[in-house]
């Protein structure tokens, strides 16, 4: 959800002719597209998620190319073969972490199976005596049907489903070579507990939100992301090969940015603010929009590598910020408005639905519309945008 957020800011900010986006969504296609608390029913706004996320995509696959081509082992991962393969077939096994439905994940997997491709040939490897194994990974809720169907018919490998939270295990151990995971990891396993909790000091009473809230609801959230980062990258120790990577892609705010000064979170607090209007106006009840408050968090690069390095499981290879392409050119800000409402709805419309019912969704995201286009969010030189950042981390050899 943050990149593409992201990507309208600019827009927005920047100007952008109709005509002219219309070309940047032909060039996009996703591997990030993670919609993992959405209602599947609203395809359209699904859409417009995958289409407008394509850059990132892009962009990721140059880097993960280069990550294999320069950190991969194949040979040490999956040992030596002839055409004849005397040793038998060997399995390469990747997992996609936070995969949702569509075209994005497929993009993402088969640029790592071409990419492990070209790097077989060099070290004298044999294709024949290598075949690709790919983990399709989401919750629970997750349309793993619409996933199975939308399966290329011509793919260089063997597909499964693997359900549940990626935050604990999922896998055997040892059982991974290559784990990805796009624009997930920002999720929460869950709201901390303590920033729902009417008796608790860190309630965030009137809020959705952390990024103009007290400084202990701040905290809480730092150390939920922290607690469930380390968990996943204890969960990935243990399942991944000694030298296989993790690969993935997370938005994260600048290194000394405050969160309220950062475009990504105040626009949340513009839903949150749209939703006390409903309160005041008695559509719904205070304690129910108390009682809400939108499980993600944007770490920062600082903070993200001390949480690595704690972990101890991992070494960094690669960390590097996504450069977006300039906007130039002006277009009438209610497209881009229409844009970031139709996206926040594909990433948050289950959460809204499962807490204020199905009578109240279109009311809220039609408030929410509304109030963004009086927000000075796209205006404000003060709000500054996220920033995208691939990381690569390779497991440590015991």
């Amino acid at each position: 959800m943050a990149y593409t957020a992201t990507i309208i800011i600019h827009l927005c900010r920047h100007g952008y002719k109709t005509q002219a986006l219309l070309v940047l969504g032909n060039r996009l296609s996703s591997a990030i597209f993670n919609v993992r608390y959405a209602s599947l029913r609203s395809v359209h706004f699904l859409t417009t998620n995958m289409i407008l996320q394509r850059w990132g995509v892009e962009k990721a696959k140059e880097l993960i190319a280069r990550a294999i081509a320069e950190n991969l082992n194949v040979k040490q991962l999956v040992g030596t073969g002839t055409a004849s393969c005397p040793g038998g077939r060997t399995t390469f096994s990747i997992a996609d972490l936070g995969c949702s439905v569509g075209l994005n994940t497929f993009i993402a997997v088969e640029n790592i199976v071409d990419s492990i491709k070209l790097k077989l040939n060099p070290a004298s490897l044999s294709l024949e005596c290598i075949e690709f194994q790919v983990f399709f990974n989401d919750l629970v809720s997750n349309d793993f049907n619409l996933l199975f169907k939308s399966l290329p018919s011509e793919r260089g490998y063997f597909a499964a489903g693997v359900p549940g939270g990626f935050h604990g295990r999922l896998f055997p151990s040892r059982s991974l070579h290559f784990v990805h995971s796009s624009y997930a990891l920002h999720w929460l396993s869950e709201v901390p507990k303590e920033v729902v909790d009417p008796g608790s000091p860190f309630y965030n009473k009137g809020r959705i939100g952390y990024a103009t809230a007290p400084v202990e609801v701040y905290e809480a959230f730092v150390a939920k992301f922290s607690e469930d980062m380390e968990r996943f990258l204890n969960a990935r120790g243990e399942e991944v090969v000694g030298g296989g990577l993790l690969a993935f892609i997370i938005p994260c705010l600048s290194d000394g940015l405050p969160p309220s000064q950062c475009s990504l979170p105040a626009i949340g607090d513009v839903l949150g603010s749209a939703l006390m209007d409903m309160v005041h106006q008695g559509m719904i009840t205070e304690d129910k929009v108390d009682s809400f408050n939108l499980p993600r968090y944007h770490t920062s690069p600082k903070e993200l590598t001390a949480i690595i390095e704690r972990s101890g499981n991992f070494s960094i290879e690669m960390m590097e910020v996504l450069d977006r392409p300039p906007m130039p050119e002006v277009i009438d800000k209610s497209i881009c408005f229409r844009m970031m409402v139709r996206h926040f709805r594909a990433t948050l419309e289950g959460l809204i639905r499962e807490q204020f019912g199905d009578g109240l969704v279109d009311q809220v995201f039609e408030r929410f519309s509304k109030k963004l286009e009086e927000s000075s969010i796209f205006t404000d030189p003060k709000y500054k945008p996220g920033v995208e950042m691939f990381v690569l981390l390779k497991r440590k050899i015991a």
